[in-house]
């Protein structure tokens, strides 16, 4: 069963075979591990691919958790091992049986806890910031010779200088076998801990997470491109108004091939602008940078940061260049999560909140993967929707209600009832359109939207006059112009001519006289608005 693993390894890792990234391979491996765990279990172990049956294959599905977890191991393995020639028949069925989605329980932060997060971040990072930027100066004017010697600042500058060439302040290494601070800078610098001396110009590993909360705050940015994040870069040309313009240039492997990567530009006009953020990240990670560029020069990712003692250097997938961490390591989120009081790795969480209910657009995914996962399940868009579609609905039904007649067919003129240009009205005093008692002041033309409104078949060969009249207009007029003004009394007509049929309609019109001819005109030229 190994030889037959490796031998799909092997072609899986080969160009074109699948697995372009560390990551991918070592994801398969994992879950190959539970998989072979599942497998000794069993009263006869499978001794190669060959061995394996659809029955097994069910168990080791059943065995599994039913959550994103169990749904990856189910899948990944399925995908790896049918490239195999001898999964065939009943086998390749039971691993090609669709596991449906997991759906996931995440939403979006409530605004006090996005607002929480990011005030912790914020607070974080400024001060790293800060204290970065204010060392970073006293270097640099060091360095031009412009700190008086014999001074605190003048043996600060030289530690500075000696900190960004090698990672450390100057030290010696004691009888016992350690190392420490020389005495006269441990002076100097106020102490021999990591804030007193290599703090002074790098992030340790808290302050570059965050750094990236603070990124995934601001843009929506997943962890993987937070941490795989290019160094931005000021466009050509950019800066003469003194607005810098940074080129991000981002990475998200998920996409498929040839859609990995996206560039956004931001620029920095100010304290609140877009690109505000990527100038002080450039500034408080630049001695770190250029640090690693002195180690490794091929290294180009903005998020970099130095721990004090060595940690666990066995994981894959997390990047050191010499004491110096690149991007996101494995429970960084998490460990700041919790030593900062949160509830979790905010990332994700982040991400959601930031692309469904701030930006409102795709980030780094499709139209459809942006409704379907971030905003259709997401509560807060939800109930924010409610006024929207009731609002809707509510416009809907007065377009309706101005559209649909609603004055009311009747057979023969009602007595008591006065008679409009258009119909015959039995309540002229409370009008649905003016103030209850005051009498209707409405254009006639809104006769056939009044409920007090009655129309008998005297009325028929005006009111088909006055159909004709406004189709003629609209033949006359702009679009635009005719749909404001006649729109809705020609629906309304249209809504009469249907209910009572084309043979009573033509009648209609036959019945037309100069008298029904010369009100319509009147009425259609405005001489009754007074």
């Amino acid at each position: 069963m190994q030889r037959s693993w490796a031998v799909l390894f092997a072609a899986r890792c080969e160009p074109g075979g699948g697995w372009n990234a560390l990551s991918a391979s070592l994801a398969t491996w994992r879950q190959l591990q539970t998989f072979a765990r599942f497998l000794a279990t069993e009263d006869h172990p499978p001794i190669d691919v060959s061995d394996l049956t659809a029955g097994l294959w069910n168990r080791w599905r059943l065995s599994r958790s039913q959550n994103a977890s169990g749904r990856d191991q189910i899948t990944r393995v399925a995908a790896f091992l049918q490239a195999d020639a001898r999964v065939t028949g009943a086998l390749m069925e039971a691993m090609a049986k669709r596991v449906p989605l997991v759906k996931k329980s995440e939403t979006a932060l409530p605004p006090d806890e996005f607002t929480q997060v990011r005030t912790t971040a914020q607070r974080m990072f400024r001060t790293a910031h800060l204290r970065i930027t204010e060392n970073t100066e006293l270097l640099h004017k060091w360095r031009a010779g412009a700190v008086a010697p014999d001074t605190r600042e003048h043996l600060i500058g030289e530690a500075l200088d000696t900190l960004a060439r090698t990672g450390n302040v100057p030290r010696y290494l004691g009888t016992d076998g350690r190392t420490r601070v020389i005495n006269r800078y441990r002076v100097a610098l106020g102490g021999e801990n990591a804030l007193h001396t290599w703090r002074r110009l790098f992030l340790n590993r808290m302050e570059a997470v965050a750094l990236a909360v603070l990124l995934s705050a601001e843009h929506g940015f997943n962890a993987t491109t937070v941490s795989k994040l290019r160094v931005p870069r000021a466009t050509p040309g950019s800066g003469e108004d003194g607005f810098p313009v940074y080129r991000l240039e981002l990475e998200k492997a998920r996409r498929g091939a040839g859609r990995h990567f996206e560039t956004r530009n931001l620029t920095d006009f100010g304290s609140d602008s877009p690109g505000r953020l990527i100038t002080k990240a450039l500034q408080a990670t630049a001695p770190a940078r250029q640090a690693v560029a002195e180690l490794d020069p091929d290294v180009d990712r903005l998020l970099i940061w130095r721990e004090n003692y060595p940690r666990d250097r066995t994981v894959p997938e997390n990047v050191w260049v010499g004491m110096f961490g690149i991007g996101l390591h494995d429970a960084a989120a998490s460990d700041w999560a919790r030593k900062t009081g949160l509830p979790g790795s905010p990332m994700r969480r982040l991400r959601k909140t930031v692309n469904a209910l701030h930006r409102r657009e795709p980030g780094q995914n499709s139209q459809d993967t942006h409704d379907s996962v971030y905003v259709l399940p997401e509560p807060q868009v939800q109930e924010a929707a409610i006024p929207v579609i009731a609002a809707g609905i509510n416009e809907a039904l007065d377009h309706a209600r101005n559209t649909v007649l609603r004055a009311r067919l009747s057979d023969r003129p009602a007595p008591d009832t006065l008679e409009t240009a258009t119909t015959a009205c039995t309540d002229y005093r409370n009008s649905p359109f003016t103030p209850v008692g005051t009498g209707c002041r409405a254009s006639f033309l809104l006769c056939t939207a009044c409920p007090n409104a009655r129309v008998a078949p005297v009325h028929h060969p005006r009111l088909a006059h006055l159909h004709r009249s406004l189709q003629s207009l609209r033949d006359v007029l702009a679009p635009e112009l005719w749909d404001a003004d006649w729109y809705d009394a020609h629906a309304r007509l249209e809504d009469l001519k249907a209910r009572l049929g084309e043979a009573v309609w033509q009648q209609a019109l036959a019945g037309v006289t100069a008298e029904d001819r010369e009100i319509i005109d009147h009425l259609l030229n405005g001489h009754y608005d007074a």
